[in-house]
This record gives structure tokens, C-alpha cells and sequence, in this order.
């Protein structure tokens, strides 16, 4: 037995409406494949990374997780054992991505167990993509008292046998969102596995609103708004209160939708302001560019800085530029005071500066604004 669709109210419907005009809005905007679009999608990747595994206190700092993304290398602040955790967990996502042009992708055990391995394949003790023998527990401050205990070990077959069925059938009619949620809190009930099930729960989560092919994963995942300490006690107490302690299939498990569409939504206001940012910013610097004398190409470098940090190996990638043209343009711009170096050798990245910094600055400040709760519309924070 799993955890039940629930019926869905007029509150729900109203959320879920608002995300698909969001959600084709954005397409719309991507359809035309702007310059920009890489780079944004590259942003919310890292973010995705970052703060799903920060959930279970694997931390690495926004830099590293654009690194990580970037294939470059990530800083010494993050240990060994830490790096190795997030580069599964990238490679599971980027796996994720691929799933909409797999036309021959199909829902089994064996997927899902290949999805876990990657993710936890740096904890060879875990038995990583192999289903648990024994009992488990997520712990809590008091190690007497589990916050929640998973279902027998001898159980874990059938259930996940019966929880592929249904992703390959069950509830077919339901909002994308709402089988999203509900794969998430049946894998994570069932617990099949020692170690990563959350992780691999919300990368479940990610792929199958993904297998809808209306929005690409980077743009749908919730794992950034999760990540943030404070949702991510609200995301805890969530799933405490859907599953009450142990595997209870029979709870009603509207809460929890509620807190995901919720979550969906907050999210999808979040990319929507940086979309708008992203669209300001690259237009500003592209004036600014025009006024120097320098080639359209360099905006791809400042837009690339003011997310974060500008690396040569990657603005040479996306511009298809020889080394040393990437060297050149990158030359100009430090001449000409719109960036400044930071590091020395493989990891020197550049950051804006001067004029272009307060460009930047100026964008971000046109379209900072408060979120809203959907199921609150007349509050904001």
C-alpha cells in the first residue's frame, strides 16, 4: 500500500493554475533560445545542487557549486569526501536532464536504484543502489527517538515494486505537480535504501515533472528554495506530519501537496525575478559594451561575473572562441576596468567592477521585490 493522491480543492487548482501561466510564460521567453539562456540555466543548476545536498548538511559555498557545474575545479574549503558527494549528485541531475529526449526511458527499479548509486556511490558501505536488509531510522537530536522509522526491510521489495507500477501508471490524470509530490513522499516513506533517499526522492521529484516536457528540470526544481535553513524545517515538518513517525500509507496526505505546490510556487516567483533580472542586466550591458567599442561577444563574460565569477575555460566554450581570444576579450575588460582578477593560476575567476558592478547592482535592485504565499495572495514577506 502507498500514500494515496488526495483530492484536490479550489485553493490547490488556483496554485497549480498560476504555476502553469508561470511556467508558460517562461517557455515562451525560452523558445526564441536568447544568449543568455545557458548561462541561466547553468545558475540554477548549481543552486539545485547546492541546496538539496545542503539538506543533509553537505555544504559548499554558491562559488563551488558553479564550479561543480562548470566541470572546474571546486576550492580546498570543500573536503574531499564532500566533493565527491555533490559530483554524484550532479551527475545524477544531469541524468535527470536527459530523461525528455530518452524516448525509450522506463520507470523500473533498476532506474531508480541507478539514480541512488550515482548519488551515493562515494559510500561504497552504504551499499549504493542496492536495497537495505535491515531497519532504518532517521535519527533525530535525541538518538533515542527516531524522527521516523522506515518500513520492514522485508517489505522494501514489494513496495517498490508496487510504487514503479504506479509511476509508470497510477494517477496519470494529476496535475504534473501533484504526482511530483507524491513520487517524493512514497520513495522517502519507503526508505529502500541505507543512505541518500532523500536526495534521491528529490532528484525522483525533479524527473518526473521533467518527463513532462513542458519545462526544463533546471527551471522546475524546488531543491534551492529547500535548501534555505529555514524551508528546510518547514520541508522536515512536513513530512513528519505526512508521515507520522513510521511508514503509515493511510495518512491523508493533502498537507503535504499543499507544502510542495507552495514550494513550487514560491520557486517559480523566484526564477521569474531572475528571468526579469537576466533580461535588464544582459540588455544594460550590452548598451555598455556598444558605448566602449567592444565586441557583442563579451557580454556572454560580464553576464557570466555578475552571476558570480567569470572563469576563461568557460566563456571560451560558450562563445566558441580560440584560447586565445577568450585571453584577449577577458584582457580588454580588466583594462577597461569592468573586471578584476581573483586567484592565481587554474582557479583565477574574474568578478565586475566599476561601471559594470553598478549596472548589475541596478538591475538586481529594479526587480528585487517580496515573495508571496499563493494560498495568502494578499501576503507577501
Amino acid at each position: 500500500m502507498l500514500y494515496a493522491m488526495p483530492t484536490l480543492d479550489a485553493a490547490d487548482m488556483r496554485v497549480l493554475t498560476e504555476l502553469d501561466a508561470m511556467r508558460a510564460d517562461l517557455s515562451a521567453h525560452l523558445r526564441s533560445k536568447p544568449r543568455w539562456e545557458g548561462q541561466l540555466r547553468r545558475s540554477l543548476f548549481a543552486a539545485a545542487i547546492q541546496g538539496s545536498n545542503t539538506i543533509e548538511n553537505i555544504t559548499i559555498s554558491s562559488a563551488d557549486a558553479r564550479a561543480l557545474v562548470e566541470h572546474a575545479p571546486m576550492s580546498a574549503a570543500a573536503g574531499d569526501e564532500t566533493q565527491q558527494a555533490v559530483i554524484g549528485y550532479r551527475d545524477a541531475m544531469t541524468y535527470v536532464q536527459q530523461t525528455p529526449l530518452m524516448s525509450f526511458f522506463d520507470y523500473s527499479e533498476t532506474a531508480l536504484s541507478a539514480l541512488h548509486f550515482m548519488i551515493t556511490k562515494y559510500q561504497p558501505a552504504k551499499w549504493p543502489g542496492r536495497y537495505r536488509t535491515g531497519g532504518v531510522y532517521v535519527s533525530s537530536a535525541d538518538p533515542l527517538e527516531p524522527v521516523y522509522t522506515g518500513p520492514d526491510a522485508d517489505l522494501v521489495p514489494d513496495l517498490m515494486g508496487e510504487f514503479v507500477a504506479w509511476l509508470r501508471s497510477g494517477d496519470l490524470d494529476a496535475p504534473a505537480y501533484a504526482r511530483a509530490a507524491m513520487a517524493h513522499l512514497n520513495l522517502v516513506a519507503i526508505h529502500p535504501w541505507h543512505d541518500g533517499n532523500g536526495r534521491t526522492a528529490r532528484a525522483l521529484h525533479t524527473l518526473v515533472l521533467a518527463r513532462t516536457g513542458e519545462v526544463a528540470p533546471e527551471f522546475s526544481s524546488i531543491e534551492e528554495w529547500l535548501g534555505e535553513q529555514t524551508n528546510t524545517l518547514h520541508y522536515y515538518e512536513a513530512l513528519r506530519t505526512a508521515q507520522g513517525g513510521s511508514f503509515q500509507p493511510a495518512r491523508d496526505a493533502h498537507p503535504w501537496l499543499r507544502f510542495v505546490f507552495t514550494a513550487h510556487h514560491r520557486q517559480a516567483q523566484r526564477v521569474q525575478r531572475r528571468y526579469e533580472w537576466t533580461v535588464r542586466l544582459w540588455n544594460d550591458l550590452a548598451r555598455l559594451a556598444g558605448e566602449r567599442g567592444l565586441p557583442e561577444r563579451i557580454v556572454s563574460a560580464l553576464y557570466a561575473a555578475a552571476v558570480g565569477e567569470l572563469r576563461r575555460t568557460t566563456y571560451q566554450q560558450d562563445e566558441s572562441l580560440s584560447r586565445d581570444q577568450a585571453i584577449r576579450d577577458i584582457q580588454a575588460l580588466t583594462r577597461t576596468g569592468l573586471l578584476t582578477p581573483q586567484g592565481h593560476a587554474t582557479a583565477r575567476v574574474y568578478v565586475l567592477t566599476g561601471v559594470a558592478s553598478e549596472i548589475a547592482e541596478a538591475a538586481a535592485a529594479a526587480v528585487r521585490g517580496p515573495g508571496r504565499d499563493p494560498y495568502r495572495p494578499g501576503d507577501s514577506d
